[in-house]
């Protein structure tokens, strides 16, 4: 691994010119998931009698503005692939995954820009049959590198988490855990203004008629949907809840030792905001004497310790993510975006304007545990931009602690099939 990654650094600091390529047009890109997208039927709905009353109509904030996707932000060639050191342990489990991807892979739009589903279906047809123990040679003989933007990377991690969750409300389980609402869809054109990306935006009509924001996490947990039949499940603890939401699925464990596996099915429209970012533009976190650390497990404590500021910290978060209940599923992992299991260091999760769903991604960082061959598969509501990306853990204790802990940059390659990068150059 040391001569490898001693070969992409070599690489990276060449010098090597981006390419800027224009894409004429526009691409709607997808809705942030974390498992399946979002299918809404577009109806009105109205808060029953005796249920509390919304807030009055919230002006949804505007989206930055990011460059829309990868061949906007520039692409360059990388370096040989049999250059980078690919193990053969690494590369069978990226097979793997990379074969799973492949139905849905070639049949997607990739809102990147960087491929078609066809580029993609003479290394799915081969995958398919690849010999054992040359596992290697599938990714040096199929794939080339490719470097998206300067290639810089930041990656950060996730895992499924397990907390305590009943079927049926009852004392100590007062969290609702909510499906997604009917009345949670996207505008009709003309009647607000396009999302950044070309999409329209999330939120519901109300009794009027008019298009508003829907309901931020505050008016949730104030109780805007209580009443309306979504709980699919009841959890004791309003923090683990909140951080269920952060991972965007896992397990919620009754005293009678049977388990409820939610997935992701929607979210409210709002950003996404991290309250780690805020806790340390606000000096609580960090390395400083009383500071508290800046992992996932630092940023509970704090809230623990905290209660009040804790409870508005949170709030702060105006995004909500509801639930589906996943019936049977492989017990490897959860679904990512892509349709497709997730695995424990294999699969990653992208912003696929910048990276196509499926694709094998090559991450040079400076956490060894990190470096090395990725399958991207998965999206998150803060897995934003370019080389942007999160790394998928698995579940339990251990999984907890590596996922909560991580945030590790370096530099980062795409692999795409052979001959695309000459074709985006003709182009």
């Amino acid at each position: 691994m040391r001569s490898a990654l001693g070969s992409i650094a070599r690489w990276f600091g060449a010098g090597v010119a981006i390419l800027h390529i224009a894409e004429a047009g526009t691409r709607a890109r997808r809705l942030f998931a974390l498992s399946p997208v979002l299918l809404l039927a577009a109806c009105g709905g109205i808060i029953p009698p005796g249920q509390i009353a919304p807030r009055p109509p919230i002006t949804r904030p505007v989206p930055p503005i990011v460059q829309p996707n990868a061949l906007a932000a520039g692409i360059a060639p990388g370096p040989a692939i049999a250059s980078l050191g690919i193990g053969s342990s690494a590369a069978s489990a990226a097979l793997r995954s990379f074969r799973e991807s492949c139905p849905r892979l070639v049949r997607r739009t990739d809102n990147s820009g960087l491929t078609l589903g066809a580029d993609w279906k003479p290394a799915c047809e081969a995958a398919s049959a690849w010999p054992t123990g040359r596992e290697p040679d599938f990714f040096a003989e199929h794939f080339e590198t490719a470097q998206i933007a300067d290639g810089s990377s930041y990656v950060t991690g996730y895992y499924e988490p397990e907390i305590a969750g009943v079927r049926q409300r009852q004392p100590g389980f007062d969290v609702p855990i909510y499906a997604a609402p009917p009345d949670l869809v996207r505008a009709r054109p003309g009647d607000a203004a396009p999302n950044a990306d070309g999409s329209m935006p999330l939120g519901r009509y109300d009794s009027s008629g008019r298009f508003v924001a829907y309901y931020d996490r505050g008016q949730i947990e104030d109780g805007a949907l209580a009443g309306r039949g979504l709980e699919i499940a009841w959890a004791a603890d309003p923090v683990e809840a909140f951080f269920l939401q952060v991972q965007g699925s896992g397990r919620l464990r009754a005293p009678d030792g049977s388990v409820i596996r939610v997935g992701f099915a929607a979210q409210n429209g709002w950003p996404y905001s991290g309250i780690g970012g805020l806790l340390r533009d606000r000096g609580v976190v960090g390395d400083g004497p009383g500071q508290y650390p800046g992992s996932m497990q630092g940023i509970m404590r704090y809230v623990r310790d905290h209660p009040a500021q804790g409870r508005a910290l949170m709030r702060e978060n105006r995004s909500f993510v509801f639930f589906r209940e996943v019936v049977g599923g492989d017990p490897g992992g959860p679904a990512g975006a892509l349709g497709v299991t997730v695995r424990p260091r294999v699969s990653l999760a992208a912003d696929p304007a910048f990276v196509p769903l499926g694709a094998p991604v090559w991450l040079a960082v400076d956490r060894g545990d990190v470096s090395g061959l990725w399958i991207a598969q998965d999206t998150g509501g803060a897995i934003k931009g370019a080389n942007r990306f999160d790394s998928f853990w698995g579940t339990g204790s251990q999984a907890r602690l590596t996922a909560g802990g991580m945030a590790t940059r370096g530099r980062a390659l795409v692999l795409l099939p052979r001959g695309t990068l000459r074709r985006l150059g003709a182009r």
